[in-house]
């Protein structure tokens, strides 16, 4: 009888409550990447190309919106915001475009220029601070923030466009600061509305509670309004905290590729489009993702880690005896998934990548084989052992031509890989 993977796997994340669902079904994705990605104190601004280049990997990797900018901050900024909407309309991406604006007419108008130039809507993410230290340091009072709100969602709405209100640093503003704001927002007529985990203090039960407070303060207007979460990750919590801002209401989740952004950056969506896949919320085919990953951290000059999760190096590779016999002994049985899983919380597959197997100081002869054998090369033993006692005194993995050029003194070179007998 052939198994399957839930016979060979018990979930607890399936227990008690059950598994994360989102409150409102379907739940979509905002990349934040060519905004607030860019206002990373360490990133290098890609040229306009490379923007273009990005914004088509958004579209390749079904994320339904992302922000193209900030007009508002300048020329340049406009300019670039003018190509990549007018990409979306000439190469029909399936993009929702959004652009950051400040409660003021000075960076609403620039938005509806490009509009009007284009002939694309973009949504207005009109935001403002709403939390009591923002407002002390600012020396703004109350009744001065809900008149900017007014009027500056006012102003969208007549111009035609679709208005987000964001209250920055909402997950430390006092509620009914917030009743105020989102109620006058969309009595403005603002149709979505955004929770922004400015400062990365959330934890997951605090994003869960101000999703809900602020559903229930909008769905108390009777409009139909759309509910976003913005997080980052200053606590190492923007992942989970998306996850439950979804799971209590919220309709749009925001992050940036490998998480770049403000000081230590913003929920990585590359990591939050794995685990809404793994949770079942989204079924897209994410072969891209890595390449995505690499072109942004290329283009921007952020490293990508060799640990980073799922699209680092080292995320579906080892170099330690015991793990990878388990993943040699799951190959010998023929299944795929098997090898996949065994040593493995993600499938290398779901990204288009596999198990890679190396040889360094904590492997087993096994290790040396199967490297090996998965580049045709006879795993002779004299040169198994004088391989594996090359990689024992070492103090890293070899590198691969270290390898071949001991193999190459014994007159053998790689060839057609070795098919595995089945046991």
């Amino acid at each position: 009888m052939k198994l399957k993977e839930s016979d060979l796997i018990y979930d607890w994340n399936r227990l008690g409550e059950g598994d994360l669902r989102p409150a409102r079904g379907r739940v979509e994705l905002d990349d934040e990447t060519l905004r607030d990605g860019l206002q990373s104190p360490s990133v290098r601004s890609p040229s306009i190309e490379d923007k273009v280049r990005i914004l088509h990997m958004i579209a390749e990797l079904g994320i339904e919106s992302a922000d193209i900018g900030l007009p508002g901050a300048g020329p340049h900024v406009k300019h670039d915001v003018e190509v990549l909407a007018r990409e979306i309309v000439e190469q029909k991406l399936k993009i929702a475009p959004n652009c950051a604006a400040r409660t003021v007419a000075a960076d609403i108008l620039p938005i509806v220029d490009v509009v009007q130039r284009v002939g694309i809507p973009i949504e207005v993410a009109c935001f403002i601070g709403s939390s009591p230290i923002r407002q002390y340091s600012e020396g703004w009072t109350l009744d001065r923030m809900l008149k900017l709100t007014h009027d500056a969602v006012e102003l969208a709405v007549k111009e035609g466009l679709p208005v987000m209100y964001v209250t920055e640093d909402t997950t430390r503003a006092a509620p009914e600061d917030l009743r105020r704001l989102y109620t006058t927002a969309v009595e403005a007529g603002a149709r979505r509305v955004c929770v922004a985990d400015t400062v990365g203090h959330s934890t997951p039960n605090g994003a869960r509670q101000v999703i809900r407070f602020i559903r229930g303060v909008v769905d108390a207007t009777g409009e139909d309004v759309k509910v976003d979460w913005h997080g980052h990750k200053d606590r190492g919590l923007s992942v989970i905290n998306a996850l439950a801002a979804a799971e209590a209401g919220a309709d749009r989740l925001h992050g940036t590729a490998v998480g770049i952004g403000e000081r230590v950056g913003n929920c990585p969506i590359d990591i939050l489009l794995v685990n809404m896949q793994l949770l079942g919320w989204i079924d897209r085919d994410l072969h891209r993702l890595e390449a995505y990953c690499r072109l942004v951290a290329e283009t921007t000059g952020v490293p990508l880690p060799d640990n980073y999760p799922i699209v680092g190096r080292d995320a579906f590779r080892t170099g330690t005896g015991v793990h990878a016999a388990a993943i040699i002994k799951a190959r010998a049985r023929g299944e795929d998934w098997l090898a996949d899983r065994v040593y493995s919380s993600i499938p290398a597959s779901l990204i288009g990548r596999r198990q890679i197997i190396d040889v360094g100081p904590m492997c087993g002869e096994s290790n040396v084989i199967y490297w090996l054998e998965e580049r045709g090369i006879e795993p002779v033993p004299d040169l198994v052992h004088e391989i594996f006692h090359k990689a024992k005194e070492a103090d890293r993995i070899l590198e691969d031509e270290e390898i071949l050029a001991l193999c190459r003194s014994r007159g053998l070179h790689p060839g057609e890989p070795r098919p595995r007998a089945l046991p």
